[in-house]
């Protein structure tokens, strides 16, 4: 039985999710004395495959098609369960992306294997692995075994570690797999690329801003700190739906579940829906006027204040110490 590891990619770049799952998959290895497998999918992936050799993959298997160069959930699906059963695999680890939430199901269907969704930690007890995994919006978390033959596993992007190991040994072998046109039922047509700010998923540093920011017209405070940061902006549900801000940066339980090492809340309440998206990051910063508010019950650090008045004193002083 072997590991097989999902090392998502897009336009030819490795997504950090890529080299968390990798790694992650390398030590269940190590210690259930299993072979790890990375598989890459995509269009002309050859050149970036051997970058999963630092992570842990001592095979790397790539399946190119210029069809494959936009996602399709049939033909990924289709792809990765092939390979899987070629290879015996009987762990699966995709990360917990939008890609991997919308491939974990469809592979469980075609492999019959169970499926452990949004996995924070994963752990070996004899010859089981045991996956932790939040419930309850994340106000609890559950131990969870996957019984069936072959069982996946979805990780919770920014939470497993990614160190890369020079001098790493390593095999890249290109496979194919007959995809038909019927294959291709649902595809992606374009992508629209974000520029200049990191996504959410992917972010170390995070700025929200929720109904406290008072409009859109506010939302440039939330952006300088961001960029003064590095960061990523961030939006709770009723900012996105109200039109403030694009869905893409919507935090919580219907939008992006985050864990970055910084995550800078203003002017949110802290609804249990958003603190679903965001309670397992590194550190909390609130800022909001009401002490009263939800938010700062989670928060390693409150700011009990004006937003208008805190972001840009904030800002300006981080400027200073980071010399920007």
């Amino acid at each position: 039985m072997k590991i097989l590891a999902f090392a998502e990619q897009r336009e030819g770049k490795f997504k950090k999710s890529a080299f968390e799952v990798t790694q992650a998959a390398k030590k269940l290895g190590g210690q259930l004395g299993m072979e790890v497998i990375a598989v890459v999918v995509g269009d002309s992936v050859s050149g970036i495959a051997g970058e999963l050799g630092a992570y842990g993959a001592g095979r790397i298997l790539t399946v190119q098609d210029p069809r494959l160069h936009f996602y399709s959930t049939t033909a990924y699906a289709k792809v990765i369960a092939e390979i899987a059963r070629r290879e015996n695999a009987g762990v699966i680890l995709l990360p917990a992306s939008q890609m991997g939430k919308d491939l974990a199901p469809r592979l469980g269907a075609k492999l019959n294997a169970g499926v452990a969704a949004d996995c924070t930690a994963l752990a070996v007890g004899g010859s089981d692995i045991v996956a932790s995994r939040p419930i309850y919006a994340g106000k609890a978390m559950i131990s969870v075994k996957v019984t069936s033959p072959v069982k996946i596993f979805t990780l919770r992007p920014n939470v497993f570690t990614a160190s890369p190991v020079n001098g790493a040994a390593s095999s890249v072998e290109a496979c194919t797999v007959d995809l038909a046109d019927a294959d291709f039922s649902a595809k992606a047509t374009s992508v629209k690329v974000a520029e200049g700010r990191p996504d959410v998923t992917e972010a170390s540093i995070i700025v929200s801003g929720g109904r406290g920011m008072k409009g859109p017209e506010h939302f440039h405070l939330i952006e300088t700190l961001a960029d003064v940061l590095g960061g990523a902006v961030g939006a709770s549900r009723a900012v996105v739906d109200a039109g403030w801000r694009p869905h893409d940066e919507q935090v919580g339980q219907t939008g992006k579940t985050v864990s970055p090492s910084l995550y800078l809340a203003c002017g949110i309440s802290g609804a249990v829906q958003h603190i679903a998206g965001m309670s397992s990051s590194k550190c909390i910063v609130a800022v909001n006027k009401d002490k009263d508010a939800p938010i700062f019950q989670i928060a390693d650090y409150g700011i009990v204040g004006d937003v208008f008045e805190v972001l840009p004193a904030l800002t300006a002083e981080l400027k200073k110490t980071l010399g920007k």
